[in-house]
């Protein structure tokens, strides 16, 4: 789709000469950054008079080594992101402010990356070719990673805004930059293909693709001179983009989940908005219809405030990338879209940026103005189907957050970011959530090894799917959601899927039909869950799991009642004369889960008191309404 269309154009003859490339104002252009909203200045001049006094924290060999010896990436990424947190904001509140107080620090920031031996972080290692297990990275190896290609995109913006200021300290400063960006980032990305993100090694790319991609294309756009070499870089990105592109189906579904679609779709749109403005707006990809989809992905996962439907390694509460949505829309010609991003700008505002990259602050900067004034609201889509994906969801009423909110996922058990959970739901009531997908802990070395699967967070038993036999569900395409069924009116919409391929052929399940659906009735609103299930042979060991934030309630009438701290209460009805329950309260003890969900979680374990071989089980969820 990418290179095709550059194919039919010439990028060589489209870009812009470098030197009449300014995607953003620079420093010298005081006119410009004066005219930002001094309130959304005040803050980055607040954050960079914080790091006058900043010491550079060093980066020891035997931080970089934690993570081989004892599967810790936190110790050495801390120090590592620090570094380049201090270098954007004091980059940045120098643009604002304009009077030179940062630039003793920038200088210092500057070298401090330029001389760090590596770029790529430890738990990223294993993507070069050097030797299994090793410790230390083989600097003669430059690589590119994540992270590598983000220092290198904070470098190539930081020379490209105050370059004119840097040279007055010193040339040597915007030269040392160009020969570390050459080195680490431009010969690699022009002359090797064997990097698994790029797409042409045969493996699965994901969000590393136009994350990276679009920090390669701001290096060479913004610091290469030559056309040649910027014209080769265009069109090694499409190339790339194609691949990610490819992995997605026709409905623009993120596999990865809302979290890890500001770094999926929005990194795209960076891409592509590098090259619009790179090419003056002759080469432009926002007419394809799915650039289209992938975008509008966003709000279809979106429940409420800062809460996403949050299947996979995926937090259920995120702050999106509010101006990028909100261009993204712009371009795709989607007020909804854009909508969200505004309405998400308002609520949250300009906060610190996690990774320091200063295309995003740029973007946020600028727009600041015409996100405030925008009329934004979240569209709040009543009825959503990912016929491809195979994501669900319905809401009470289109255009609130009111009332009661259900999604559900089939797919399949090998997707990016996978956690077993085939048939898995959520609840949410006014926006606010009551059953729950837990998301991921902090990463280690555990989360992406072969051991995986050990992680709490990761096992079908934590998700709100049976376990059958004591056996949960496998990871693996082969294990999935088949003969899937979805239906939608205004009396109200639902999923039905058989989740059997699932799970492994130890737990004798021959067939299970699970019903997901919200009934718009005239004497109420209600979700149901339903499971009709075939075994090879009787058995009572069937527990039906269901993850809760509220602490449950369990009623001597098969009821089950959940209120959050404001009062709002919901209350699960279930067949009490064939199903026992349980509740087993979970510690949360990992920082990133107790961010979002506070000290303690619930399971909620429906037992089948009678052996059966095939039966049916319909739980009713309803809001308890003053």
């Amino acid at each position: 789709m990418f290179y095709s269309k550059l194919d039919q154009t010439s990028s060589k003859r489209l870009l812009l000469p470098a030197q009449s490339f300014k995607p953003f104002p620079q420093y010298t252009d005081r006119a410009s950054w004066n005219a930002i909203s001094q309130a959304v200045a005040g803050m980055w001049t607040q954050w960079a008079e914080e790091r006058l006094d900043f010491t550079w924290p060093a980066l020891p060999a035997v931080r970089y080594m934690d993570y081989v010896r004892d599967g810790n990436r936190s110790r050495y990424e801390q120090l590592y992101f620090t570094r380049r947190r201090a270098l954007c904001e004091l980059v940045i509140g120098e643009c604002v402010e304009g009077r030179g107080r940062f630039i003793e620090q920038i200088v210092n920031g500057i070298w401090c990356l330029c001389e760090e031996s590596y770029w790529v972080i430890p738990a990223h290692l294993s993507i070069s070719k050097q030797s299994a297990g090793s410790a230390l990275p083989d600097v003669t190896d430059p690589v590119i990673d994540l992270f590598a290609s983000e220092t290198g995109g904070l470098l190539a913006w930081t020379a490209y805004l105050l370059a004119d200021r840097l040279n007055e300290e010193s040339p040597m400063l915007v030269q040392r930059i160009r020969y570390e960006l050459n080195r680490r980032l431009m010969v690699p990305f022009l002359e090797r293909d064997d990097f698994s993100w790029m797409g042409f090694t045969g493996r699965k790319v994901n969000n590393w693709n136009p994350w990276i991609i679009s920090n390669c294309l701001a290096v060479f756009l913004l610091q290469e001179q030559e056309a040649e070499p910027r014209s080769r870089a265009i069109e090694k990105a499409a190339k790339c983009l194609d691949f990610f592109v490819g992995v997605y189906h026709a409905d623009g579904g993120c596999d990865e989940g809302p979290g890890y679609w500001g770094r999926a779709g929005a990194s795209l749109f960076d891409c592509m908005e590098l090259i619009h403005l790179a090419s003056d707006g002759q080469i432009s990809f926002y007419e394809e219809e799915l650039v289209r989809q992938i975008g509008r992905y966003i709000y279809r996962a979106h429940i409420d405030g800062n809460y996403y439907v949050n299947f996979a390694d995926g937090n259920a509460r995120i702050k999106i990338a509010a101006d990028i949505v909100y261009r993204y829309g712009k371009r795709i010609g989607d007020s909804r879209m854009a909508g969200l991003g505004a309405s998400a700008f308002h609520g949250n505002g300009v906060n610190r940026d996690s990774f320091g990259s200063p295309m995003r602050i740029l973007g946020k900067l600028f727009d600041a103005g015409e996100l405030l004034a925008a009329d934004g609201a979240a569209p709040y889509e009543r009825d959503v189907w990912l016929a491809d994906t195979q994501i669900f969801a319905v809401r009470e009423k289109g255009g609130s957050s009111e009332g009661l909110y259900v999604a559900a996922k089939g797919g399949h058990n090998s997707e990016s970011h996978n956690h077993n959970d085939i048939g898995h739901y959520i609840v949410y009531y006014n926006g606010r959530p009551f059953l729950i997908d837990a998301g991921v802990e902090n990463y280690t070395s555990k989360t992406f090894s072969s051991r995986r699967y050990e992680i709490w967070t990761m096992q079908s038993d934590y998700h709100s799917v049976p376990t059958v036999g004591g056996v949960q569900q496998q990871a693996g395409a082969a294990f999935r959601a088949t003969d899937v069924s979805y239906e939608a009116s205004d009396e109200g919409a639902s999923v039905s899927m058989n989740i059997a391929a699932a799970y492994p052929k130890e737990a004798g399940i021959v067939a299970w039909r699970r019903h997901v659906g919200l009934k718009r009735a005239s004497d109420g609103v209600s979700l149901e869950i339903g499971d009709t299930f075939e075994l090879a042979a009787a058995t009572d060991d069937v527990i039906l799991n269901i993850l809760s934030l509220p602490e449950p309630r369990i009623l001597a009438d098969g009821r089950i009642e959940l209120s959050n701290p404001l009062g709002e209460t919901i209350a699960l009805h279930y067949d009490g004369s064939r199903l026992s329950a349980e509740v087993e309260p979970i510690v949360v003890t990992d920082s990133k889960l107790l961010a979002v969900w506070g000290e303690k979680l619930h399971r909620i374990k429906l037992s089948m008191m009678e052996p059966a071989a095939e039966g049916s089980f319909v739980m009713r969820i309803e809001a308890v309404r003053s």
